[in-house]
């Protein structure tokens, strides 16, 4: 196998719910299809193809969880006399400090191709950028 780490110094928000609850919590784990979505993210020609066909084995770890709030509005309005309202809410996120995400290949062509680009982690914000060297 042939690992390439990918890290980041920030935090990794990863929510995971459409419910809008008091207390969020970052996933410890990625979804086969966020999987596949950065697999096709490095590796373009696959785009066409279902399913995972290159990258093997990921872990995700990072250092801690911080807790984070966020001011959120539900969505509606509320007719009050005259005009409209929308009130507003604390939404307390956890989120993960220093990510690394460990991507495993089956041969070295693939490492070094993926250990050229960097990846998102879902969001645009949660960009994650490869070690020098591959495992």
């Amino acid at each position: 196998m042939f690992v390439v780490k990918y890290s980041g110094p920030f935090g990794f928000i990863k929510p995971w719910t459409a419910v809008r609850d008091s207390e969020t919590f970052s996933q410890q784990f990625l979804t086969p299809s966020i999987i596949e979505g950065i697999e096709k993210k490095l590796f373009p020609e696959l785009l066409k193809e279902k399913g995972i066909h290159k990258i093997k084995r990921h872990r995700l770890r990072y250092k801690q969880m911080a807790a984070q709030q966020e001011q959120i509005q539900p969505r509606g309005w509320n007719k009050k006399k005259n005009h409209y309202e929308r009130p507003y809410a604390i939404l307390t996120r956890s989120v993960m400090i220093e990510p690394e995400l460990l991507v495993a290949f089956d041969n070295s062509d693939d490492a070094n191709e993926a250990s050229k680009q960097h990846i998102c982690l879902c969001r645009n914000e949660d960009i994650v950028y490869p070690d020098e060297n591959i495992l």
